[in-house]
């Protein structure tokens, strides 16, 4: 079974090879409905969101969601990620991951048929290429055929429309990286950095590359997560599979009445090919389970639409487990058993992970002490025969207001001072920066051990660090 699942269909590597390209046809259903509704949402998500703007207090920005990669900041409305707290953004893609295998133990790649990017925009693509060049017999004449001033202008007009559609995701890609509306008056101001520009070119060029002539190479050949699918493909999935128990023999309308008429049996499949010609991928998936299948199901709307012209019953390509399309073969009932152990234990591991991730946000420090020994050299014997080791302290207060720390040490019997001489040992550091400072431990006794630091606010709040005071 395992190689039925895995199998890299000879018409799919011939195609391939040949370099056609795959020109689907537009579909109508329930199926494209919802993908068209994705495909809004996810859109309307990713232009709009640089714009969302979202009050932090003073000397925050305001932007709901900002990579600021330059202060070394990460902004996701209420959360606020520092490099001291990457363990969570860790976690989130640990969680990510997760999420993606209980997915597939579901439903299969339903991530990458409705929301993945690349599905995202080349519908969007080939909406525009519709629009502009017709459905798919049209644009199937225009292939190598000798240009015309008509075929010319549809062929600049799209060209210039995905150019659009490119640069504004480039542009807007480069929105999450710096204040939205700032750089969009540089736009319009004309005042716009090389560096901006340069890497709008590339975002877009991306988009234009993959979403208007990669397609379907993308998903077969260039993302990793079908060649996963051998790994973790669950045959209890609801995935898109054909109802061979039903549709075989393949035969027209017409003949399938005749042999009815003689009391043989007949498939309710007419071999019209519609499933294959609405495929993105350009796949049969009555040869069976594909590898580069991405779930989509406009195979199953193209059928339904033929199957209810026929006056037959839908379902012939459907969402189906692999397990009950063997049990139709055997005609055994079918079972539903998308809750099981496997999707019991990843919702469970999910749930798991999301709590722990939540608690780790509420519990985030708002300031950290870190203490670094020197090394060379370790200990300095002073003339009075006392011992002396230093260290450098770095206080980082990530609040909104600054806050004044006073510096004790204790566990050794050691005088703490700062080397910039002051007399007393506290520090001020401002908000969502950071102070660094250079302390010393005198001990007159000989002797090491153990030794902690801590720093502590006008509210009573203390930060504290463990090192040690060494003789050599």
């Amino acid at each position: 079974m395992a190689l039925t699942i895995v199998v890299d269909h000879a018409k799919t590597r011939a195609r391939a090879a040949a370099g056609r390209p795959v020109v689907p046809q537009s579909v109508k259903g329930p199926i494209r409905r919802i993908k068209w509704g994705v495909l809004l949402v996810t859109l309307s998500i990713y232009y709009v969101t640089p714009f969302i703007r979202w009050h932090r207090g003073p000397n925050a920005p305001d932007q709901a969601v900002l990579l600021d990669f330059a202060n070394g900041r990460l902004y996701a409305f209420f959360v606020e990620i520092w490099p001291q707290d990457l363990y969570l953004l860790t976690g989130l893609m640990v969680l990510a991951a997760t999420m993606l295998i209980l997915t597939n133990a579901l439903a299969g790649r339903l991530w990458c048929g409705f929301a993945c990017p690349q599905t995202v925009w080349t519908d969007l693509f080939l909406l525009v290429e519709r629009w502009i060049e017709g459905d798919r017999r049209q644009r199937l004449k225009n292939i190598g055929v000798p240009l015309t001033p008509k075929r010319t202008a549809q062929m600049a007009a799209k060209h210039a429309a995905w150019l659009l559609i490119s640069f504004a995701t480039g542009g807007t890609l480069i929105f999450y990286f710096t204040d939205a509306p700032g750089l969009l008056r540089s736009f319009a101001a004309g005042d716009v950095s090389v560096n901006a520009l340069t890497w709008i070119v590339v975002f877009a060029g991306t988009t234009y590359g993959l979403a208007g002539f990669a397609r379907d190479q993308v998903c077969t050949f260039m993302c990793p997560w079908p060649r996963l699918q051998g790994a973790i493909w669950d045959p209890e999935a609801y995935t898109v599979n054909y109802r061979d128990y039903r549709g075989e023999q393949r035969m027209s309308a017409k003949k399938a009445a005749a042999v009815q008429f003689e009391g043989k049996p007949a498939g309710d499949c007419v071999d019209c090919g519609q499933c294959v010609t609405v495929c993105p991928i350009g796949i049969d998936i009555r040869e069976g389970p594909n590898f580069a299948c991405i779930n989509c199901g406009l195979c199953v709307d193209a059928c339904d639409g033929v199957m209810k012209k026929l006056g037959r019953p839908r379902g012939l390509i459907d969402y189906e487990s692999w397990n009950n399309i063997e049990r139709g073969r055997r005609a055994e009932r079918r079972v539903n058993r998308l809750v099981r152990p496997k999707t019991m234990g990843l919702t469970a591991a999910c749930v798991v992970m999301a709590a722990a991730i939540a608690i780790g946000l509420e519990a985030k420090a708002t300031a950290t002490l870190s203490v670094q020994h020197d090394r060379d050299p370790i200990a300095v014997r002073l003339s009075d025969g006392s011992l002396r080791n230093a260290y450098t302290l770095k206080l980082l207060n990530k609040s909104a207001g600054s806050h004044i720390y006073a510096l004790s040490v204790s566990g050794f019997d050691a005088k703490l001072a700062i080397v910039e001489g002051r007399s007393d040992s506290s520090i001020s550091v401002g908000p969502k920066t950071s102070a660094t400072l250079r302390v010393t431990l005198t001990a007159d006794a000989v002797g090491q051990g153990d030794v902690v630091f801590t720093a502590r606010d006008e509210t009573g709040a203390a930060l504290s660090v463990k090192d040690s005071f060494l003789e050599r």
